[in-house]
């Protein structure tokens, strides 16, 4: 048959199935475009691209950096996305030749799935290793989020394949050309998937330095290929860990979580003493959305318990088709090669649920060994009665149903996208201030920048209080000044009038915030209150915390604290209270 010689001409059957889905996704770009960031990760990965497309490391801190606080970014000591950074690598290659990131996206799916037929090879005669990548073309190289969206995934699954596929290769030919692959795949993982990826890497290490003691072949080649690749690469992350957070030793994303957030990543640590959150949907985001994941994923609850996890991976990776030859596992448990896939998968999965979130790509450094033990399932079912019709049938079911979470989004972030084209059509350069209502979604974020900031055609902000407003058009004076309303529906942008109190207003902050014009200093603040009070009403003044608190906001245009119940005396809300008894009250507040 045609299919079994392209299967023993490896070199072909591995290009054919990494171009495969980039020729039929880019064949469906007049229907589904270049997908549209939506997500707070999408933009924190297209934030790496830019940078490294800017030449940098890391971007400097931005005078007004209160002003474009966001999710999943720090924009101090640096300005930097807090992921690993091979997503983001691979997207500045795109951004780079072409100036479209998403380009750098399609290309890693298509180096995923050679990545992942070449690890087959390795493992399974060369027709089963064809059919394996065919598979993982179909399912995921065209119409799965990895795909048609900036969150990742490719890179670390084709790290996964190239260590996964390397072993076996070494143990067979003890070369120092098979050692470089699985290098080069433990450099990726650290720097995609760190913590999964040490995981996955694990046993396959362990499987390694078990052969290199047993074996009596000369293994030097072998250690000195991956010393030379590790050493180097970790010198490299160390220079970039030591710009981002200070320390060689301190990842980005740790130094993030232990800075600036409260809920852990693990369900079995404790939460942390809650920073400084500026904003209302900052503090939304970590204070309530994200600690409500870790009270649900540490009580066992849905959506974040241990069932919904499962359940998420396995409808990505298997889906109800691929799941019907596992079946044979009684079988596949008695070979010992089939045993060690099991258990490392095992291992990994154990890993996978101890976490707070959870999502398909996290798992991506597995994605390898998934697929490989569904091949070696349906090897098994080849040989039961009726086998090839078995065989068939799952394979032709799993690329006809779709993959769950996560197909091609159609409109996910065209409403902002739109906005920023226009503006660009338009010419000029532009400042959109964003104001969100009471109700805003906080995974609905629309604050994001590129690098360089300032040299931005259109820069997005989020609106504070009336001082620090002012401050942020002073200092982008000469560009046109938007008001942008995302949670109006149609999304209402106007002419930015700083005249205008925001409303709502803008979130309390404990006074003396250095960061906030309007709370900088308590003194001002206790002067303006009753210079204001004293041309509106006479004395003696009989003001109730209530009312003391509309004064505040009358003249600061920031919000009264969230639970002023402790400022009412004897818990009647409509006592009068002295001003001196409710300022001290209020320095207390936070």
């Amino acid at each position: 048959m045609r299919l079994t010689r392209i299967a023993h001409n490896k070199l072909l059957s591995i290009l054919l199935v990494a171009a495969a889905p980039l020729l039929v996704r880019a064949l469906l770009l007049p229907w589904f475009p270049i997908p549209a960031p939506r997500i707070h990760d999408e933009f924190s990965h297209l934030l790496v691209a830019d940078t490294f497309a800017n030449g940098r490391l890391v971007n400097p801190v931005h005078p007004l950096w209160v002003h474009f606080e966001s999710m999943h970014i720090v924009v101090r000591p640096v300005y930097a996305s807090i992921y690993p950074i091979a997503q983001g690598a691979v997207m500045s290659l795109g951004q780079v030749v072409t100036g479209i990131p998403w380009l750098g996206v399609w290309l890693s799916m298509g180096l995923m799935c050679g990545a992942l037929c070449w690890m087959l090879q390795g493992w399974v005669p060369a027709k089963w290793a064809l059919l394996g990548g065919i598979l993982a073309a179909a399912r995921f190289g065209v119409f799965s989020y990895w795909m048609n969206s900036y969150y990742g995934g490719a890179m670390a699954a084709c790290a996964g394949a190239l260590m996964l596929g390397a072993l076996p290769r070494i143990v067979r030919r003890r070369r120092w050309r098979d050692a470089a692959p699985m290098g080069i795949g433990l450099v990726l993982l650290a720097n995609s998937r760190p913590y999964e990826g040490l995981l996955f890497s694990l046993p396959i290490v362990v499987a390694l330095l078990i052969w290199m003691v047993r074996t009596k072949a000369p293994v030097r080649p072998i250690v000195a290929t991956l010393v030379v690749i590790l050493a180097a690469s970790g010198v490299g992350m160390g220079v970039y860990f030591m710009r981002f957070s200070g320390s060689p030793f301190v990842l980005p994303y740790q130094f993030f979580r232990t800075t600036f957030t409260i809920a852990p990543h693990f369900i079995l640590q404790a939460p942390r003493p809650a920073p400084v959150f500026y904003h209302r949907a900052t503090h939304d985001h970590y204070a309530d959305a994200e600690v409500g994941a870790y009270l649900d994923a540490r009580a066992n609850r849905p959506p974040h318990g241990v069932i919904d996890k499962a359940k998420s991976y396995a409808r990505f990776y298997v889906g109800p088709f691929l799941a019907l030859p596992f079946v044979t596992l009684p079988w596949m448990w008695k070979r010992r090669r089939t045993r060690f896939l099991l258990l490392s998968g095992l291992l990994l999965a154990a890993g996978l649920l101890i976490e707070v979130w959870n999502a398909p790509h996290y798992a991506a450094p597995a994605m390898g060994l998934i697929l490989l033990l569904i091949v070696e399932s349906l090897r098994h079912l080849r040989q039961a009665p009726h086998g090839a019709l078995a065989v068939g049938a799952v394979c032709v079911l799993s690329v006809l149903f779709p993959v769950v979470h996560g197909g091609i989004r159609v409109g996910d972030g065209r409403d902002r996208a739109n906005i920023v084209e226009q503006l660009r059509s338009a010419g000029g350069q532009h400042l959109l201030v964003v104001r969100y209502q009471r109700r805003h979604n906080p995974g609905d974020e629309w604050v994001y920048n590129s690098a360089d900031i300032d040299g931005s055609q259109v820069v997005w902000a989020r609106e504070m209080d009336p001082g620090s407003n002012q401050k942020l058009l002073r200092y982008f004076a000469g560009r046109s000044a938007w008001l942008v309303e995302p949670d109006v529906r149609p999304v209402r942008v106007t002419q930015y009038d700083p005249a205008m109190l925001p409303d709502p207003p803008f979130r309390f902050v404990q006074l003396g915030a250095a960061a906030i014009e309007a709370l900088r200093s308590p003194e001002e603040i206790k002067h303006k209150i009753l210079s204001r009070v004293s041309t509106e009403s006479s004395e003696p003044y009989h003001f109730s915390c209530d009312q003391w608190n509309y004064w505040f906001t009358a003249v600061t245009g920031v919000g009264a604290p969230d639970s002023p119940e402790s400022c009412f005396p004897g818990g009647n809300r409509t006592q009068p209270i002295g001003f001196d008894a409710w300022f001290e009250w209020l320095k207390r507040q936070s």
